[in-house]
């Protein structure tokens, strides 16, 4: 897969993530997706983001910047939201916050099989 290509099918996956169309996320995510070393597969995957729109009901994925070496991409995702209560062990309780979240991936055969992430935790106690 050549650059571009990998970037509009992660500009994709990005767009089905806002859209919550999770009947299709299969098509961007492998059955056996691990996720920080955890074998998660697309079922739990699956339920990990639908927890994360539930207790941030106003989530966005900015892409802020995206770099593409196939099969990897690199990409720094901003965050503006309002999670509803604890996140990340921190009682946000509702109040906005602005973050960032750095993500590796790993695709294969066309889907993502392995994600790394970590995100700016303290930009979040910053702002609490």
């Amino acid at each position: 897969m050549i650059k571009t290509e990998l970037s509009d099918l992660y500009r994709d996956y990005i767009s089905c993530l806002n859209k919550q169309d999770w009947p299709e996320l299969g098509q961007f995510v492998d059955a056996e997706v691990a996720h920080n070393g955890r074998r998660l597969g697309l079922s739990g995957y699956r339920q990990m983001l639908e927890k994360d729109f539930l207790e941030i009901p106003d989530l966005y994925f900015d892409i802020q910047l995206l770099i593409s070496d196939p099969p990897y991409i690199a990409s720094r995702l901003g965050f503006d939201c309002t999670p509803r209560a604890k996140f990340l062990d921190l009682d946000v309780n509702g109040k906005r916050v602005s973050f960032t979240e750095n993500v590796f991936y790993e695709f294969r055969r066309d889907k993502i099989a392995k994600v790394w992430s970590v995100i700016d935790k303290p930009a979040i106690e910053a702002q609490l």
